[in-house]
């Protein structure tokens, strides 16, 4: 009777082993270890001769740049065939080690081999490439923003020797000749094509992606936009499909989903499971933003007041559109327990003391804290605010009439 008793107990104790295992296996919570501290392992691997680059001269990688946008081979389509079932789109400049990160939380998030992957580059390198390129975990599609500043470094759309200093008076403009001498901002600046790069891509990708890109055709699902020093949550898919399923049935005039959010996550078990209602702002939403096609028209309906409007951001064009240009002010569904990390400590205004090693540890440190409040079951409204038309000053930045032109001619251009 002891052995017998004994046998069952051992049996039952490797069932619940099992189960552990299996869980812990399909929902892929891995925190990063001791000696993790670099970000994905890159596969050297043959690139395929119809996206092979040529990093040689201007010319050269001007022409990979065309021929890479035109041919669009998506990597990985034979391992993962199929619709996807979630597109993210991540725009990429020059910080590899944050976009190592990134790959590697993509890699250890739950369910990912049924996404599809768009990088948006504007700045191409051989180990940028690398890194995309060795990515073996679900479909991969690059695309290259064509009007770089790296492709026309001494003409416009890049800083042209003839344009005018930024500080330089109109009066004094005048007197130089200088080529955009009609047209500083609103605070008498004239522009900076490092400065306006960001926001002419952001406007290129969100049109590429929805109308240039085969591989969405029918796709009626969002497109989730983030950027190369995000860091995904490894229940970031699942999140998605509960707040996505949440939306349609409980607020069906919800126009975009927020996956992210900038607060910190001292907090996030109690509030994992719960999301609120309100209007889209600039400085809260603008991490992890999930769009449909259906918003992605309203938006380019407003594509002439996006592209004359004096602000060098994106997301603060964004929201002063919200409410003016598109009549009823965009109402957003917001995640409370963040799913997308900001680990970024350096960019557009800050190039020196870059320190990717702090952003690992603080990753770790929350992924530790978090740990018990990934995967919820459902989502609780916890709130609704009032979603209204909020302006700001703006940053001036986009005063040249080149840029004007040249953001609302994408469409007709590519």
């Amino acid at each position: 009777m002891r052995l017998r008793l004994l046998r069952r107990n051992v049996l039952a104790l490797l069932g619940v082993v099992l189960v552990v295992a299996a869980l812990l296996f399909s929902t892929r919570v891995l925190l990063l270890s001791e000696d993790d501290t670099r970000g994905p392992d890159v596969i050297q691997r043959p690139e395929p001769a119809d996206v092979k680059f040529s990093f040689g001269s201007t010319s050269e990688l001007s022409q990979s740049v065309y021929r890479a946008n035109y041919k669009q081979v998506v990597l990985n389509a034979d391992t993962f065939p199929g619709e996807p079932q979630l597109v993210l789109v991540v725009q990429v400049h020059n910080r590899p080690e944050y976009l190592k990160l990134l790959v590697r939380s993509l890699q250890r998030a739950a369910e990912i081999d049924g996404l599809l992957l768009i990088f948006s580059h504007d700045y191409f390198s051989e180990e940028i490439n690398a890194i995309v390129q060795g990515i073996t975990f679900c479909k991969v599609l690059q695309i290259y923003f064509p009007f770089s500043t790296q492709l026309y470094p001494k003409e416009f759309p890049g800083q042209d020797p003839r344009d005018c200093p930024r500080d330089t008076s109109k009066d004094d403009a005048r007197r130089a000749g200088c080529l955009n001498a009609e047209h500083p901002d609103s605070y008498g600046h004239y522009r900076e094509s490092h400065i306006t790069q960001t926001k002419h891509h952001w406007w290129w990708k969100l049109h590429f992606v929805w109308e240039r890109v085969p591989a969405l055709q029918g796709y009626s699902g969002f497109a989730v936009f983030l950027e190369e020093d995000n860091y995904i949550l490894p229940d970031f898919f699942r999140f998605y499909k509960l707040m996505r399923d949440f939306r349609e049935d409980k607020c069906p005039d919800c126009d975009m989903l927020a996956l992210g959010n900038h607060n910190e996550l001292k907090d996030f078990t109690s509030v994992s499971n719960k999301v609120f209602t309100t209007g889209w702002m600039s400085t809260k939403h603008n991490i992890g933003m999930a769009i449909s096609r259906a918003v992605y028209y309203k938006l380019m309906g407003c594509s002439d007041e996006y592209c004359t409007y004096d602000d060098y951001n994106w997301d603060w064009t964004l929201q002063h559109l919200s409410g003016t240009c598109i009549p009823k002010p965009l109402k957003v569904l917001v995640a409370q327990g963040s799913r997308v990390l900001h680990t970024g400590d350096c960019g557009l205004h800050q190039k020196e003391n870059c320190r990717p090693e702090w952003a690992l540890k603080k990753v770790k440190d929350i992924l530790h804290t978090a740990r018990l409040g990934l995967f919820p079951q459902r989502l609780v409204l916890s709130g609704s605010e009032l979603v209204e038309h909020k302006e700001h000053m703006k940053n001036g930045g986009w005063g040249d009439i080149r840029d004007h032109a040249l953001c609302k001619n994408y469409s007709k251009r590519l």
